[in-house]
């Protein structure tokens, strides 16, 4: 007889699908024996149809590691742990975007380092780590560690952010009241973890306790303790937005400083946050701490998945055929050396049946975009969209940000959303001061689509599209109606803020990629795209083929007449012709097709069409 656990290594399943087998009568000749469900070894095979059609779930908004391993589909990164027992730094900030592993990678070091009642090297055995050999097994379970996650502090007052911490420090002191009956702790030291645990410490007092709670730990446990802090700069970009910005910077400066600095109770630091808040000073002094960012090849493999992991996934899946599509829509990151995938879409498309959609964009407030718009120049404008476009921009990368100089210094918006997820690093080289001339694109087809959607809906905000007129702009194509288009169109261009004067056609071009971004679930948008004897500007590829194709071609002139317009319209229209700019279409039997001309000068537009 085997248990549930030997099974599930043997059929690739949790041990919670087996056991729900076992009770719904699936397993011939499974017993439940002191509460554990027996299966006798010859009763099923692991090839049976029954149990090889049954696949793990993927771990959607899981952050427990014990859950993640245990009842889900789990790429394997305990690795990571023998890099860091490798290179022993003393604290380390890992920047990555959201939603890339960073919390279940900081519960997967507290599980294998902290001291626990229960064995928790049972959740690593089958697990790389534990093929490295004993050097490395013989850490598991050896550290008491202090465990804090600011995932959560979203709050709209300082006086609630403070609040709120000072919960998740009662949490996270309950978790060792252990210490309360220590004979090695000083009645000092308890009267202190009282006032923790009663909530009615002061604010200086809560700032010293991480130093406080470490030391108390070492002298208990006689070893000094690690200290893990998830996102840690997420109240800091609530402050930042919501006006208490210098109060949360001097509390986290005391705060970190004291956990960190010169503190000889800790045996490791691990932080995580999307940003480096450098000059602010939080870690001030503190010249013990390893950043590692996506520009860093340490580390690299950790956060999202490698092409290798997506491979198995979609095999184990059943679905290899969908890994070009895939790759199209959520790969392209660059972190280090490393190709990445943005492992919340690949989990989302996958248990999704194989949707292509933006599902990171879901999953956090992008309000990033939203002050890169308010604060950006018109130069910056168009940058933007020639990365629409598909094109490259080349700007420098500043990791050590400062929120505050965000409006001061519009340039940091690139660095900004590099580091948060909205850029990749094709070409990188490091200069003199620490900083980085790059070559930046858009990574996949799901910022692609961000970048539409976002920047149209902020534009919008901002009173430079009507959003009657967007609406129109992408009805009026839906059905075919020329006329509505050109209305919407002219209506757009009449309405909107000054810096078109001053502008080229690449800039109209990503124009008009935003103002279509809302067909992306009727057709395929393809910009600058090889076709016929030419480049197309812009088609439309119905996802349904009873839909007509749409090719449109745009052209820009500076200071012309009407007259002349019409003309620069005409001949943008003539241009689809003589370029058989169709040829993709025809080739995938779309022989319905909507030419559209058009022709901008500053506020003015031109548009003809042909069937």
């Amino acid at each position: 007889m085997k248990s549930c656990k030997e099974m599930s290594s043997i059929w690739n399943l949790s041990e919670r699908a087996i056991s729900d087998m076992c009770q719904k009568g699936k397993i011939e000749g499974a017993k439940k024996i002191k509460n554990k469900w027996m299966i006798p070894d010859d009763s099923i095979k692991p090839t049976d149809k029954r149990v090889s059609s049954i696949k793990k779930a993927l771990p959607i908004g899981i952050s427990s590691y014990i859950r993640a391993q245990e009842e889900y589909y789990y790429v394997d990164k305990t690795l990571f742990i023998k890099d860091i027992l490798d290179k022993r730094p003393l604290v380390s900030l890992f920047i990555r975007p959201r939603r890339f592993g960073k919390s279940l990678n900081m519960d997967m070091l507290r599980v294998f380092f902290e001291i626990s009642k229960n064995d928790n090297s049972i959740y690593f055995k089958d697990k790389e780590i534990w093929k490295c050999g004993e050097r490395y097994t013989s850490h598991q379970g050896k550290y008491p560690v202090i465990f804090l996650t600011f995932k959560d502090v979203k709050c709209e007052s300082w006086n609630d952010t403070l609040n709120k911490i000072a919960l998740l420090l009662q949490d996270e002191f309950n978790r060792h009241k252990e210490l309360l009956k220590s004979d090695a702790v000083s009645i000092y030291d308890k009267e202190y973890m009282k006032k923790i645990l009663s909530l009615s410490c002061n604010k200086v007092e809560l700032s010293s306790s991480l130093e406080r709670l470490s030391k108390m730990l070492n002298v208990h446990y006689k070893i000094a303790p690690i200290i893990i802090i998830d996102e840690y700069d997420t109240p800091i970009q609530e402050g930042h937005s919501l006006d208490f910005y210098d109060e949360i910077i001097s509390f986290m400066r005391n705060f970190f400083s004291g956990a960190f600095k010169d503190n000889r109770n800790v045996s490791f630091g691990f932080l995580t946050g999307i940003l480096r808040i450098a000059q602010e000073s939080i870690f001030s002094g503190l010249n013990n701490l390893s950043v590692y960012s996506i520009m860093d090849s340490d580390y690299d493999a950790y956060f999202g998945f490698t092409s290798a992991e997506v491979r198995k996934m979609l095999s184990y899946y059943k679905a290899s055929d969908k890994e070009e599509e895939l790759k199209k829509w959520y790969d392209g990151y660059l972190f280090g050396n490393k190709e990445i995938y943005n492992p919340w879409s690949v989990i989302s498309y996958i248990a999704k049946d194989f949707i292509p959609q933006a599902y990171w964009v879901n999953t956090g407030r992008n309000d990033i975009l939203k002050e890169v718009l308010e604060v950006s120049t018109s130069e910056i404008k168009e940058k933007l969209y020639s990365l629409l476009k598909g094109e490259k921009v080349i700007a420098k990368i500043d990791q050590n940000l400062v929120y505050r100089n965000l409006i001061d210094n519009p340039a940091n918006i690139y660095s900004l959303l590099l580091v948060t997820g909205y850029l990749k690093t094709p070409k990188k080289e490091l200069q003199m001061d620490g900083s980085y001339l790059c070559e930046l694109s858009i990574p996949n087809k799901e910022i692609l689509s961000v970048y539409k959607n976002e920047i149209l809906s902020h534009l919008v905000k901002l009173g430079a599209i009507k959003e009657s007129s967007a609406d129109k702009i992408a009805e009026s194509l839906y059905e075919g109606n020329v006329k509505k288009f050109e209305e919407a169109i002219k209506e757009y261009i009449s309405s909107s803020i000054s810096f078109y004067d001053q502008s080229k056609e690449s800039f109209y071009h990503g124009l008009v990629l935003g103002l279509i971004s809302m067909l992306d679930n009727k057709y395929q948008i393809s910009s600058n795209r090889e076709s016929g004897d030419g480049r197309f500007d812009i088609a439309l590829f119905p996802r349904d083929k009873n839909l007509f194709g749409i090719i449109i071609e745009l052209k820009y002139q500076k200071d012309i007449k009407e007259e002349e317009l019409n003309k620069l319209a005409d001949k943008a229209l003539l241009q689809i012709e003589e370029k058989h700019y169709d040829k993709e279409f025809i080739k995938d039997d779309i022989l319905n097709i909507l030419k559209i001309g058009i022709a901008f000068s500053a506020k003015k537009v031109s548009v003809k069409f042909k069937y």
